[in-house]
């Protein structure tokens, strides 16, 4: 029987597309500096204000930085050396696809020194391991892919301070947003239609799975606004009444105005009562509108509600494809007609389901099946994480499904 090969063996087979290798000292410094970010989002904030209402916009505070340690841990050190997690019981608390949102409210989090330490300690033994080896390109990927996480969670820290009505995060070299003077950008722009490129180039030095690969894709002639929709004209919606008119909101839109009990933006007020001018809340402070920029802080319910007031439409087509075969389903991965994560993962588990619909043999042949299925699906995206969960997942409950079936 051949060897099994070893975690850094196996992660350049499934990252064989990779070409870009940076040195050590570069990806080191980035993780750094990544650090440093991450760690800047809460050490102003007392450890009162880490623990925050259960909110489907947030998540504990101390489970955000844990769980950027975590993927580090699992994504870095774990898939290159196989190495144990820095924090024994890390998975249990922080593997965000195994932990429901609500659920990490109840988890046993460790607290701020504890939770700062596993961050430390992983910083450190990912440095360490660039300081004896230089990357090629698959490891350079995963470190790219986990700088580009932290910086999607820094992101996500900073939304979580704006919704708490926290300070802005101090983070280094952060700048102020510098006043525009600039006026209204009115009008629509035609775009032409033709074959237009989607997705990344193979030369691209750094893209996310379902960004993989530009195709051509053919796009009637349309018109779009030429800039975003600003304050000044989300304003005159709200004056005009738009938050109590149920036929300019869709159903869900309506019944989710009704429970917010949502009369404007969530971040604004009203400056001296109910005729005052409008201002909206930059994290802790609250501001007069500038007419011209882009409105924030509106959900999907309320920029629908806008464009039926305003007689526009947001820039999107729902198109609905149907499969009836796995193999249908792993080549619409394939060729990125299903894109975006959490579409590939669902996508992967109704091909199973699929599989399983179809079975009328034993168990034994239920899971030949299923298992070959598993393999062609997990072939058409590689390094989709969402894509091995699901398949994962699913093949454990037909694991558990065949084992229950009755002797033939």
């Amino acid at each position: 029987m051949p060897p099994t090969p070893s975690p850094a063996a196996q992660a350049a087979r499934r990252l064989a597309d990779k070409h870009l290798a940076l040195p050590a000292s570069v990806l080191a410094a980035a993780v750094d500096e990544a650090y440093a970010r991450t760690l800047a989002c809460v050490a102003d904030l007392h450890d009162v204000l880490l623990e925050v209402p259960r909110r489907e916009v947030l998540n504990p505070l101390r489970w955000e930085l844990g769980h950027c340690a975590f993927f580090y841990d699992v994504f870095v050190l774990g898939v290159l050396d196989g190495a144990p997690l820095q924090m024994a019981r890390a998975a249990d608390l922080y593997d965000s696809f195994g932990i429901a949102h609500d659920d990490r409210w109840g988890l046993d989090l460790p607290d701020r020194a504890a939770t700062l330490d596993y961050l430390a300690r992983v910083r450190d033994a990912v440095v360490e391991r660039l300081a004896r080896t230089e990357p090629g390109p698959a490891e350079t990927y995963l470190h790219l892919l986990a700088l580009v996480h932290s910086d999607m969670h820094v992101e996500a820290f900073t939304y979580m301070r704006q919704t708490l009505g926290y300070p802005a995060p101090p983070l280094p070299g952060a700048q102020p947003a510098l006043a525009s003077g600039a006026g209204a950008l009115s009008g629509d722009v035609t775009i032409d239609g033709g074959r237009w490129m989607l997705g990344a180039a193979r030369e691209a030095p750094f893209v996310f799975d379902n960004e993989k690969w530009a195709h051509d894709v053919e796009l009637a002639p349309f018109r779009i606004a030429r800039a975003p929709v600003t304050q000044a004209e989300f304003a005159a919606f709200v004056d005009d009444g738009g938050y109590l008119d149920a036929r300019l909101w869709t159903r869900a839109g309506w019944q989710w105005r009704q429970r917010a009990g949502a009369l404007h933006p969530v971040c604004w007020q009203r400056a001296d009562g109910a005729q005052g001018a409008w201002l909206r809340r930059d994290f802790d402070r609250m501001l007069p509108l500038e007419p011209h920029r882009p409105v924030v802080h509106v959900n999907w319910h309320e920029a629908q509600a806008w464009c039926r007031w305003a007689k526009r439409r947001l820039p999107t087509e729902v198109v609905y494809h149907r499969y009836t075969k796995p193999d249908e389903v792993a080549d619409a991965i394939r060729t990125m007609v299903v894109r975006g994560a959490p579409a590939i993962g669902i996508s992967a588990a109704y091909a199973l389901a699929q599989v399983a619909a179809a079975q009328r043999g034993d168990a034994a042949s239920f899971l030949v099946a299923n298992g070959a299925a598993g393999r062609v699906l997990d072939g058409t995206r590689p390094t989709a994480v969402n894509l091995a969960w699901a398949i994962a997942r699913m093949s454990r409950r037909a694991a558990e499904v065949a084992s229950q079936a009755p002797p033939e």
